[in-house]
C-alpha cells in the first residue's frame, strides 16, 4: 500500500466534527448521518384516511401536501380548512417531508386539526449551510401562500387561516419566516406560529440550561451549520432575544404556541421566547405555553402512539382550529 493510499485511509477515519448522533464529519470530507431518517411514499393513509401527495417547487426541494377527509366530506360545497404548513427539524443537517416519522405526524395532524398541510423539505447542511434551509422554507411559504399555487389549496385551504408550525430547526424556521419582511408585507399575513421545541441557543445559559459540554455541542454545530454566524450562538437567527436581533413586535401574526418538554435541554429556551413575544407584542398578539413532563425532545415523533404525543397533537388542533 502507497503512503498516499494509507493517508487516504487515515483521512477516512480521522473525525473533524463529532455532532452525534446527527452528523460526523470526517477529515476526507465523508459525512455520516447515523440516525438519518428512511423516507416512505406519499399516498393514502389507512389509520386517518388522510391523503397526500408530493409536489416538485425546484430540482432541490419539494413539499407534501396532506388532505383530510373533513375537506371533501361535502362534496357540493367542499370546506374550507386551515392551511398549516410544516418544517422539519434535525439540526439543519438531517431529516426531509418524506421522511417516515414526519409523514405519520403529519397524517395524524392534519386529521386533529383538521387543515389542509404543507410539509416543506428543504436542503441540508453542510452540504447547502444556512441560509439555503430559510430560503428553500421562504419559498415554499410563498407557494403556500399563492391562492392557484394547487388545485388542493385552491379548494382547500383558506387564506386566512394559515399557520405555521415546526419542531426544533423547523421551529427556529418558523421564528424566522414570521418576521421576514416578504411575509409581514404580504397582506395577508400568518394566523398562528407553532414552534416546538424550537432550537434556540444563547452565550449566556439561561435558567437551568447546563453549562460545559452541551453548551459547546449547541455552539459549534450552529457554527457548523451556519460558517457565516454573526456574533456566534447570540447570532439573531439562533438567539432571537440576542441584543442585536430584531423586534420581536414585527412578528407577523395573531397568535404564537411554544411546545417545551420537561426533559429537553432547549426548554427554557422556548419559555424565555414566549415571555420575550408576549412582552414585544401585548395584547396584539395570543401566547400559550404547553410543557409534556417527564419527556424529552422531539419524542411525539418517537413514540406517535403514547399518550403524551397524543395529548400534544392534540393541543395543537386545539389551537390552529381555535378563532
Amino acid at each position: 500500500m502507497s503512503s498516499s493510499t494509507a493517508s487516504a485511509g487515515d483521512d477516512d477515519d480521522v473525525v473533524l466534527h463529532d455532532f452525534a448522533p446527527l452528523i460526523l464529519e470526517y477529515r476526507s470530507g465523508r459525512l455520516e448521518r447515523p440516525i438519518a431518517m428512511p423516507r416512505v411514499p406519499p399516498g393514502l393513509d389507512a389509520a386517518t384516511g388522510v391523503l397526500s401527495k408530493d409536489v416538485a417547487l425546484s430540482e432541490h426541494s419539494f413539499v407534501r401536501l396532506y388532505l383530510p377527509p373533513a375537506a371533501t366530506t361535502a362534496k357540493k360545497h367542499p370546506t374550507k380548512l386551515p392551511v398549516l404548513v410544516y418544517f422539519h427539524g434535525g439540526g439543519f443537517v438531517i431529516g426531509s417531508a418524506g421522511s417516515a416519522a414526519y409523514h405519520r405526524c403529519l397524517n395524524d395532524l392534519a386529521a386533529a386539526c383538521p387543515a389542509v398541510a404543507v410539509s416543506v423539505d428543504y436542503r441540508l447542511a453542510p452540504e447547502h449551510p444556512v441560509p439555503a434551509a430559510y430560503e428553500d422554507s421562504l419559498a415554499a411559504l410563498k407557494w403556500a401562500l399563492s391562492a392557484a399555487s394547487d388545485p388542493w389549496l385552491a379548494a382547500h385551504g383558506d387564506p386566512a387561516r394559515v399557520f405555521l408550525a415546526g419542531d426544533s430547526a423547523g421551529g427556529n424556521i418558523c421564528h424566522h419566516l414570521a418576521m421576514h419582511q416578504d411575509i409581514r408585507g404580504a397582506g395577508a399575513g400568518l394566523k398562528g406560529i407553532v414552534l416546538i421545541h424550537p432550537w434556540f441557543w444563547g452565550k449566556e445559559p439561561i435558567g437551568g440550561e447546563p453549562r460545559g459540554s452541551t453548551q459547546k455541542m449547541q455552539k459549534g454545530l450552529w457554527e457548523f451549520v451556519c460558517p457565516g454566524a454573526v456574533g456566534g450562538e447570540d447570532d439573531p437567527r439562533m438567539n432571537p432575544t440576542a441584543p442585536a436581533a430584531p423586534g420581536l413586535e414585527n412578528l407577523a401574526c395573531e397568535k404564537v404556541m411554544v411546545c417545551v418538554a420537561e426533559g429537553d435541554v432547549l426548554r427554557w429556551r422556548g419559555k424565555a421566547y414566549a415571555e420575550a413575544v408576549e412582552k414585544a407584542k401585548g395584547h396584539e398578539v395570543r401566547v400559550e405555553v404547553f410543557e409534556s413532563e417527564g419527556v424529552g425532545h422531539v419524542f411525539y415523533l418517537l413514540e406517535p402512539a403514547a399518550e403524551k404525543a397524543k395529548e400534544l397533537l392534540n393541543r395543537i388542533a386545539v389551537f390552529v382550529s381555535d378563532e
